[in-house]
């Protein structure tokens, strides 16, 4: 059994690895709800498997999933993919579930931070989310990993680290009043290094133009080691990602990390822009209180948001025009890795996209 902890990770020795750090494994969660995912989820329930199996040959994925759709899922899923039964809201595994911790020693504890659907009774995607804010715990307890409850709200999209004490993170998201009004920004910065084991936080303004999460940076900016930062990135001055892209491009370029290093910004062209169809749109129920779909709605599409596994990396396929472009430049910046494509519109419909739907556990042993 989890046991919730006293204190604070920082306090107790603990930090946060890089997503390029070893892992133990990947975890997932199931889609089904049908007013995000269109067709009945079919479409996305298909992408998922793809994602699942892309990372089950590189190490052991962890599909969570409802009681009603377990027999599915099992059917659909490679066997290497463990499959365990698990309530949730939907599938963004990567905002809801904990963040995992390591120390010095290599033991392994978790984070559990309060979620609110991206902007809660105010600007949240769905209601209810409260099965959505119990998956940080479950995955602990099934896990045995110990426990820090975190007493303030964030999804895991919204943070960046480079498991070094330098974190990257969008104004726009974590200092939005709708995530934690009661905070000031120091004290908000307080609790990142507290909770994470960071000793600098790189402020960039915005995140990638119409994102409904309200600027989540890991579809904007990403480490691919420390140092080395990959950035969302278009020459067309007239698109409205271009200032956005350039104002995170200067001042990352300004930068220094926690070890006082410069970073090195490498562009990472963006796909599109690509918008949803009008048959894409008429697949989707309409239900109050979640978050419309629409034809012609532009999608926050990004090849920033790939996930980084033992030995690979899955990155989006999005583009035909320009997909082969952003694997040479992920093939660069991950020289020691394979760097694999997964059809990903399906998933970038529902309103993310790969990393979205993954969360890594390091590897290392329970505290």
């Amino acid at each position: 059994m989890s046991r919730t902890l006293p204190g604070t990770p920082a306090a107790d020795g603990f930090r946060m690895p890089g997503e390029f750090e070893p892992h133990r494994g990947t975890w997932m969660l199931w889609p089904e709800r049908t007013d995000n995912w269109r067709w009945g989820a079919k479409p996305a329930q298909a992408a998922f498997v793809e994602v699942a199996r892309a990372i089950s040959r590189q190490e052991r994925v962890t599909m969570c999933v409802s009681p009603a759709q377990f027999p599915n899922a099992r059917r659909l899923l490679p066997d290497a993919v463990r499959v365990v039964e698990m309530t949730s809201n939907d599938a963004w595994v990567r905002d809801c579930g904990p963040s995992f911790l390591v120390n010095a020693e290599g033991e392994v504890r978790g984070v559990d931070w309060k979620f609110n659907a991206w902007g809660g009774l105010e600007s949240g995607l769905y209601f209810p989310w409260d099965q959505d804010d119990l998956v940080g715990h479950k995955i602990l307890e099934i896990e045995d990993v110990p426990r820090y409850a975190a007493p303030i709200v964030l999804e895991g999209g919204s943070i960046e680290v480079d498991g070094e004490g330098t974190l990257l993170a969008t104004r726009e998201c974590l200092l939005n009043h709708d995530r934690n009004p009661g905070l000031s920004p120091d004290e908000l910065e307080a609790r990142l290094a507290e909770y994470l084991g960071v000793s600098k936080i790189v402020w960039l303004e915005r995140g990638v133009y119409n994102d409904e999460t309200e600027g989540h940076i890991d579809n904007l900016a990403r480490f691919a080691r420390p140092g080395l930062v990959l950035l969302d990135w278009t020459d067309d001055r007239d698109d409205p990602q271009y200032a956005i892209s350039l104002d995170a491009f200067e001042r990352l370029s300004r930068a220094t990390d926690a070890r006082g290093r410069p970073l090195e910004v490498v562009k990472l062209p963006q796909p599109g822009p690509l918008y949803m169809t009008a048959d894409e749109a008429l697949g989707v129920d309409v239900v109050e209180g979640t978050q419309p779909r629409t034809a012609g709605l532009r999608l926050a599409a990004s090849y920033v948001n790939f996930y980084c596994c033992n030995g690979a990396v899955i990155m989006p396929l999005l583009d035909e025009r320009s997909d082969a472009q952003a694997a040479a430049i992920l093939a660069q910046a991950f020289p020691r890795r394979q760097v694999v494509g997964v059809p990903a519109r399906e998933i970038l419909l529902g309103g993310g996209d790969v990393h979205c739907i993954t969360q890594q556990q390091p590897r290392g042993r329970v505290a």
